[in-house]
Order: structure tokens, then C-alpha cells, then sequence
């Protein structure tokens, strides 16, 4: 049978004490008589509501200075502009959207963001709308070059607008926004509405969605010339929490898996995808907003169709002495 060095190319350690945090680091430790390892362990804890409750919104941001705007009080329900931002404590109502809608993206910061797309209901339907945030009130810019519902990453003035739905169907479209105006530039390999994406305008990940009649699992990467298809998400899901993370590191939580409000949550390692703690309360379309290791996501749908959620959850991700078991 072949030894541990063999197959990794490496010994493992002997000790009288754990190790100092090195994930992935495995070592015998002589005073328990265990064999032991670092593993990189996430989860979700609560956090306070947000002021209104809603869904189908977008979010961008970090754990503790987060923006969510726009979204709909009831589905199906009306469009709401409401934004609010999260100091990593509390959510405060700010300025609204000058045009109210859901299915947002969102691409920045607290202080410089930029939304654009959605659904504006009643009445308006597709939206090409583009508002620019400056920390205290939304300005109108110019259009995307057709009106959709879109995933979203990158900041203020360099910003992806990432397939989505156009009538009267999916689309592959990916356009870039250079702080003015918007550009099509190169499509995705698999057309899809309710996608997310992560990371910048030269280095993103796109992933789930929807490709009808089923979730997506695929997941595509961006190197600022041409997208290619990656590994796939473990749990096939559309809608789930706004991007979070870069293109090699990125988070993926909840969506809509089949007819299962999800809280299934995975991180990618620029080669894979990983399961990890789910949400405490499963759903789909809702804010997102951080890092792999630092992360909040808010509102959304679920658990019961029709419902919307206030539900604010902070995620953490941090090395773990485990005690390797054997059979």
C-alpha cells in the first residue's frame, strides 16, 4: 500500500503539540496519541434585520460597509427604490433609486456604486436604467446597451453587466461599463438569466442561473478577453445571493435548487467548488456582499413561495484543528 509521502511527496510531521494554523497541514501529535489537521471551516450566524423586508434586490460591498438597493415587497409584489446600508451592525435607510425595480445588479462600494438592468413593475417592464451612487444620493448614467435583468461585479467605473434575461429570452451578452458609458464585449459560452458573477472587469467568474427548463450548475471565467467554462457548482441553483469574492475565490449561497429554497453554500478555489454551512434560513434572490472568509448576505425569498425574508446572516471562514478519523 502506498504511504502518505508517496502520494503527497511529503512526511507527516511528528509533534508534541499542534501545529500553528496552516490549512491543510497534517501532523501526529505524540502527547494525544492523534493524528490531527488544519481544515478551513465556514458558517452563517445572524445578524440584525434589515428595515424592508424584500426580495429579488442587489447588494455589493464588504461585511461591514455593505449596499442593498431596489428589490419588491411581495412576489409577485411592486418594485420598491429603497436603499439601505450595513456598518457590519445595523442597516440604515439611505437615498432611493430614482427608478424603482427588482433584479437589479449592483457593482461598488458604500460610498461609489453603480446599479443597472432590472424589472421595474408595474408598468415599466425590461430596463436598460443605469443610477450612479456617490455615498449619499443616486444619479441617472447612461443606459446598457439593451434593457435585461443582469448579474454584476467590479466597482463604480469598471463594471460587468453579465448575461441575463432580454426579451424575449436568455442572453450571453456581457457588456462593460468604464465609468460612462457601456460596451458589448465578449459573450458568455452558455446563455442564462439569473446568474451571479464575481471578481473585476479582467478577472471575473460567472455561475448558476438558469437555462430552461432546468438550474445551472455552470460556471464560467473571465480573463478580460474571453470567458471559459470551469468547474460546475456542486448544487445546480438559480438566483442565489448577489456575487461575492474574486475570481478566484469566490462565494456562492442559497438559490432556488429544483423547487428547494436553498441554503447551500460553496466556495470556489480558482479549481473547484467546496460545500460548506448552509444559511440558517434557505432562499433565494437576495443581497450578498464580501469575501470567502468575511461575507453578509440580507432579504431575499423563502422559505414559503410568496414570501420575502428581513433575515441578515454574516459569514466567517476560518482554520479548524480537526482530529483526522478513521474507519
Amino acid at each position: 500500500m502506498a504511504t502518505y509521502k508517496e502520494i503527497h511527496g511529503v512526511k507527516v510531521q511528528y509533534r508534541d503539540s499542534d501545529a500553528t494554523a496552516i490549512e491543510g497541514d497534517v501532523w501526529y501529535n505524540s502527547s494525544t496519541g492523534k493524528l490531527r489537521m488544519y481544515a478551513s471551516v465556514g458558517s452563517w450566524a445572524s445578524g440584525n434585520n434589515v428595515n424592508t423586508a424584500r426580495a429579488e434586490t442587489g447588494g455589493c460591498g464588504i461585511q461591514t460597509a455593505a449596499l442593498m438597493t431596489s428589490g419588491q415587497t411581495g412576489t409577485p409584489g411592486p418594485s420598491v427604490a429603497n436603499t439601505e446600508t450595513y456598518d457590519g451592525s445595523s442597516w440604515t435607510e439611505v437615498g432611493d433609486l430614482e427608478l424603482a425595480r427588482n433584479r437589479i445588479a449592483v457593482a461598488g462600494t458604500t460610498t461609489a456604486a453603480v446599479a443597472f438592468g432590472g424589472y421595474a413593475s408595474p408598468g415599466f417592464g425590461f430596463t436598460a436604467n443605469s443610477e450612479e451612487w456617490n455615498g449619499t444620493s443616486w444619479t441617472e448614467g447612461n443606459n446598457l446597451q439593451a434593457a435585461k435583468y443582469t448579474g454584476g461585479c467590479g466597482i463604480q467605473t469598471a463594471a460587468l453587466s453579465v448575461g441575463g434575461q432580454i426579451y424575449p429570452g436568455v442572453t450571453a451578452t456581457v457588456e462593460q461599463y468604464d465609468g460612462t458609458n457601456w460596451t458589448e464585449i465578449a459573450d458568455l459560452n452558455t446563455a442564462r438569466r439569473e446568474m451571479m458573477s464575481a471578481g473585476t472587469v479582467t478577472a471575473a467568474l460567472g455561475f448558476a442561473g438558469y437555462i430552461g427548463p432546468a438550474q445551472s450548475a455552470n460556471a464560467e471565467l473571465w480573463n478580460g478577453t474571453s470567458w471559459t467554462e470551469v468547474g460546475d457548482l456542486n448544487t445546480a441553483r438559480r438566483y442565489p445571493m448577489s456575487g461575492m469574492g474574486i475570481s478566484t475565490a469566490a462565494l456562492c449561497a442559497g438559490g432556488l435548487a429544483a423547487s428547494t429554497y436553498s441554503g447551500v453554500t460553496e466556495t470556489w478555489d480558482a479549481s473547484s467548488w467546496t460545500e460548506q454551512g448552509d444559511l440558517n434560513t434557505g432562499r433565494n434572490a437576495g443581497a450578498g456582499a464580501g469575501t470567502t472568509t468575511l461575507a453578509v448576505v440580507a432579504a431575499g425569498q423563502g422559505p414559503a413561495s410568496g414570501n420575502v425574508a428581513n433575515a441578515t446572516e454574516e459569514w466567517s471562514f476560518s482554520a479548524s484543528v480537526e482530529t483526522v478519523a478513521f474507519d
